[in-house]
C-alpha cells in the first residue's frame, strides 16, 4: 500500500422528506470535504452541489433542513461529475484514508456510484481506505453514539460553521479527530466519565488509579460471586454476555495513550479481558460436541480470585 500523504473527511447532504424515504431514493445533493495533508497541516475544502436523478422539487422539510434550494441543484453537476471533480481533488486515492462521522456516508457513496454505473475498483479503494470514526469514538470515549455537536461538546468545543452544510460537518469531524488524537488525557477522562463514573464526578487526578482499583475491585467480586465450576450452556452463553459487558466497560483502559494509569490497574483489566477470552474459547469447544455442561477449570478463575482478594 501506498504511503499515507493525507486524510479525508467528507460528508453528503441527501435528499429527504419529512414522512422519510428509502436509503436508496435519498440522492445525494451536496458533497462537502477537507483534505489534510499530513506533512504539511494544509487544510483545504471541497464544496459542490449535485443534481440527482430525481427532478421533483426538494421538500419543504429537505429544504429547511439543509438549506439547499431547487435553483442550487438545477445547475449543478451530475453525481459522475462532482465525484471526477472530488477525485481529482483528493489527488490520490491510494495515498489517502477516508472519514466521515457514521457509514451513512460511504454507503451514500456506493449508492450513488452504482446508479451512475461508476467504476467499482474506485469504489472498491476508498472502501478499503474508509474510517468509520463515529464508530472508533463511541467506542473508545463517548459509549453512545453521539452528533458531532455532542462529541465537540466533550473538548469544550462549539461547532465552527453552518450547520448541516457538509463541508462544515466534515471539518468539524476533523476537529474532533484531532482532539481525540492529541488531547490524550481529556480522551481517558471523557471515556472514564462515560464508561465508568457516569454520574459521579472523576476523582482529582492523584486519586484516580486508586478509585478506579476499588471500582474494578467491587465489580469483579459481584461479578466473582456469580461463578460456578459449572454451567448449563444456556447459563454459560448468558455469562459471556455479563463477562463481554464487563470487559466493555474497562477495556479502553488497556488503550490508553495517557499514562494516567497505573501498572496494577493495568495488570487486573488485562487478567479480565484474558479470562473473557478463554471463555469464549472454553464455549467454542464445549459447542463442537453435544456437551450440556461447560466447565471452568482453576487456571481460568485463580487470577480473578486474587485480584477479589
Amino acid at each position: 500500500m501506498a504511503e499515507l500523504k493525507q486524510l479525508i473527511f467528507f460528508d453528503f447532504e441527501m435528499l429527504c422528506s419529512k414522512n422519510g424515504m428509502l436509503f436508496e431514493d435519498m440522492e445525494a445533493i451536496r458533497l462537502g470535504a477537507v483534505k489534510v495533508e499530513l506533512e504539511t497541516g494544509k487544510v483545504t475544502g471541497f464544496d459542490r452541489f449535485i443534481r440527482p436523478q430525481q427532478d421533483s422539487p426538494l421538500s419543504p422539510f429537505c429544504k429547511e433542513l439543509t438549506g439547499i434550494s431547487d435553483s442550487d441543484l438545477k445547475t449543478a453537476d451530475d453525481f459522475s461529475e462532482v465525484f471526477k471533480d472530488f477525485l481529482f481533488w483528493v489527488g490520490g486515492v491510494k495515498k489517502a484514508r477516508f472519514y466521515s462521522w457514521s457509514t451513512s456516508d460511504i454507503l451514500r457513496l456506493k449508492a450513488d456510484a452504482f446508479r451512475h454505473n461508476l467504476p467499482q475498483a474506485t469504489i472498491d479503494k476508498i472502501t478499503k481506505r474508509y474510517v468509520d470514526f463515529q464508530a472508533i469514538f463511541t467506542k473508545r470515549a463517548s459509549r453512545t453514539a453521539a452528533s458531532v455537536e455532542k462529541a465537540l461538546s466533550f473538548y469544550d468545543l462549539s461547532f465552527i460553521g453552518e450547520p448541516h452544510h457538509p463541508m462544515y460537518d466534515a471539518y468539524n469531524t476533523l476537529r474532533i479527530y484531532q482532539s481525540f488524537e492529541e488531547q490524550n488525557v481529556k480522551t481517558d477522562f471523557i471515556m472514564l466519565q462515560q464508561f465508568i463514573f457516569q454520574e459521579a464526578e472523576l476523582p482529582p487526578i492523584e486519586r484516580l488509579s486508586q478509585e478506579l482499583k476499588n471500582i474494578f475491585q467491587k465489580d469483579l467480586i459481584e461479578f466473582y460471586s456469580h461463578l460456578n465450576d459449572a454451567f448449563r450452556m444456556k447459563d454459560a452463553w448468558k455469562l459471556i454476555k455479563k463477562t463481554k459487558k464487563l470487559v466493555e466497560k474497562y477495556e479502553n483502559i488497556l488503550l490508553s495513550r495517557s499514562g494516567v494509569f497505573d501498572k496494577e490497574l493495568i495488570s487486573n483489566v488485562e487478567e479480565l479481558t484474558t479470562f473473557y477470552h478463554e471463555l469464549q474459547t472454553a464455549y467454542k469447544e464445549h459447542c463442537s460436541y453435544p456437551s450440556k455442561i461447560m466447565i471452568l477449570h482453576e487456571q481460568m478463575v485463580e487470577p480473578l480470585q486474587k485480584i477479589c482478594g
